[in-house]
């Protein structure tokens, strides 16, 4: 068949947006395969320190720390730049191109007049840091979060605990109340409190559809409300109308059309005007269909320097610790629970620069390996235990069970014959260990999970994945696509259009599959139940209050350094696209 010519096949695009940059890929809707990709780097990156003098001016306004802004133009030149390079690398005619769909990192937030201009690109507003988007990993909102959960605490609010008793500084409340006590002009101005994942659907279809997805998991959105008037009122009388003046909008199921290409955004990215346009969605959830794991019990873990763990549940149950658990979160009609590590690849990645010896470099550089492939190596070769050692995986404080950011790393066993490869393995164990108390959470509180899915970059280590179904005692398949989120977002574009009836049906015909599966080795399962315990026993004793010396030692640093800066609560890996590519252990 020639499909340059259109023939009888049709087309659909995903488009992951990530923290750095854009991927869009062509996915063929019989049966999923990808065809060609295209990715687009922002121009203006992740703003931390300045904002840029292009949009700002000579002037630009100077960032106080923990801030973490973007333009928003650099996404619509994703859809100018990514989709049209996808299209030419698949060899295929744009006009077999049926529906369009998008992911986005969350919590990402875009202040917006009622057209949905956004503020920054007001000449009034374009040197002002709040008119700007607010990437997920703006935590500069941390005080405000303390006063929402302190509040929703003491007078029980029921929705606190579907996110494990705390709102983290980078979710929507937190961001709007910072937004409004430190500059209520541009409070004043916005229309719509947008994220970013609704703002890109907009743009590109010309209607705003806010997505379940974000609304649940960033948005309090339980049971059909939002926290009440009363409540926003009492953390600032300005605050009470936030939800019925700038947040509320019509809810998309995932997987519906949010409209249709409008002729502006099809002379952008060279597709048809008139295909659909999906709802919005995050990056992690919308994995899940990509991996085939949208019945209950299918956990998706999307591993890369977090670990974001995705499921679908048939019932509501409150879980200690989770991330959110919304209805129809990721597929309608099911309950979509969401729980996290804040630190993975990244302490594996600490573990190197810092921790191993220059030897160990050299020699690798002379087999020819990467570091981390050498210690694997050297690790691969130990007996279970044979280190002696345990180690608590909270290198950035750990969220899901315990919700608590301030907790830090340990190592217990160390000796003089210690040798980085000993730790290594002991890091990457501890990982596993994490992720096994999070199974036994969900599995206590009444939600089974009875398979286990990795996707992102970690899945490239076979000795990481062995150890996670050896701990977790689960069979382990990694998804068969590295374009796991635009993969995901291109299966909605299909129901989006027509193609099949529903996701789960989508995900059955286009979803990929396992790329290798892990089965639990019953030795090594008894193995490391052993070790399991022993770590359990110093989550508890660390964790639980029995010994407070990791908070007590966090305060000690403050006053040694008295600008340190919060970073506030870990949440998970909320940019799941992009974040597991940074390091593949």
């Amino acid at each position: 068949m020639d499909v340059t010519a259109g023939g009888t096949e049709n087309f659909v695009i995903g488009v992951d947006y990530g923290t750095l940059s854009g991927r869009a890929v062509v996915v063929r809707v019989s049966d999923g395969k990808e065809l060609g990709s295209g990715v687009f780097d922002y121009p203006h990156a992740v703003l931390s320190d300045a904002l840029p003098a292009d949009t700002a001016g000579d002037g630009a306004a100077r960032l106080p720390g923990e801030w973490a802004l973007q333009v928003p133009n650099d996404y619509r030149d994703v859809l100018r730049h990514a989709v049209p390079a996808a299209i030419a690398d698949a060899g295929i005619a744009a006009s077999a191109v049926v529906g369009i769909a998008t992911d986005f990192t969350a919590c990402t937030m875009v202040p917006v007049k009622a057209d949905g201009t956004p503020l920054s690109e007001l000449p009034e507003f374009a040197n002002r840091p709040h008119a700007y988007v607010k990437l997920w990993r703006h935590h500069a909102a941390q005080p405000q979060a303390d006063r929402i959960n302190a509040l929703a605490a003491e007078l029980g609010e029921t929705w606190l605990p579907r996110y494990g008793g705390l709102i983290s500084s980078e979710w929507e409340f937190a961001k709007g109340l910072q937004l409004l006590e430190e500059d209520p002009e541009a409070y004043a101005a916005m229309d719509h409190w947008v994220e970013a994942a609704d703002w890109i659907v907009w743009q590109l279809c010309g209607n705003y559809v806010r997505n379940a997805c974000t609304a649940g998991y960033k948005g309090i959105y339980q049971d059909r409300r939002y926290p009440s008037e009363d409540f926003l009122a009492a953390l600032n009388p300005e605050f009470k109308d936030f939800v019925s003046a700038k947040l509320e909008h019509t809810i998309g199921r995932l997987g519906d059309a949010a409209g249709y290409l409008t002729a502006e955004a099809a002379a952008w990215t060279g597709l048809p005007e008139g295909i659909a346009v999906a709802v919005g969605n995050v990056d992690a959830h919308v994995t899940a269909p990509a991996a085939k794991a949208v019945e209950p019990g299918q956990l998706v873990a999307i591993m890369g320097t977090s670990t974001c763990h995705v499921m679908n549940g048939t019932g509501l149950h409150e879980v200690p610790g989770m991330c959110g658990v919304v209805d129809g979160g990721i597929v309608d009609g099911l309950w979509g629970y969401e729980a996290g590590q804040s630190g993975v690849g990244d302490i594996f990645g600490w573990f190197t620069k810092y921790g191993v010896p220059p030897e160990y470099h050299q020699a690798a550089d002379r087999q020819g390996l990467g570091i981390h492939e050498y210690l694997t190596e050297l690790a691969s070769r130990q007996a279970i235990g044979e280190h002696g050692l345990i180690a608590l995986d909270w290198h950035s404080g750990n969220r899901s069970v315990l919700v608590d950011h301030e907790l830090s790393g340990v190592v217990v066993g160390q000796t003089l014959a210690t040798r980085p490869e000993d730790t290594y393995r002991a890091l990457l164990e501890a990982t596993a260990f994490g992720t096994r108390t999070i199974v036994d959470a969900f599995r206590d509180s009444g939600v089974p999970v009875t398979e286990f899915i990795v996707a992102g970059g970690l899945l490239k280590n076979p000795l990481l994945m062995q150890i996670y179904a050896d701990i977790t005692g689960l069979q382990l398949s990694t998804i068969g696509s590295s374009q796991g989120p635009a993969l995901g977002s291109a299966i909605h574009a299909a129901v989006a259009a027509g193609e099949y009836p529903d996701i789960r049906a989508a995900a059955e015909a286009m979803g990929s599959e396992p790329g290798a599966v892990y089965t639990p080795i019953p030795e090594n399962v008894a193995a490391y139940e052993e070790l399991f315990r022993e770590y359990r026993s110093l989550h508890d004793y660390f964790g639980r209050g029995t010994n407070e010396v990791m908070h007590r030692l966090k305060a000690i640093q403050r006053k040694a350094r008295p600008g340190l800066g919060d970073a506030g609560p870990v949440s998970g890996a909320t940019d799941a696209a992009e974040r597991v590519e940074e390091v593949s252990a």
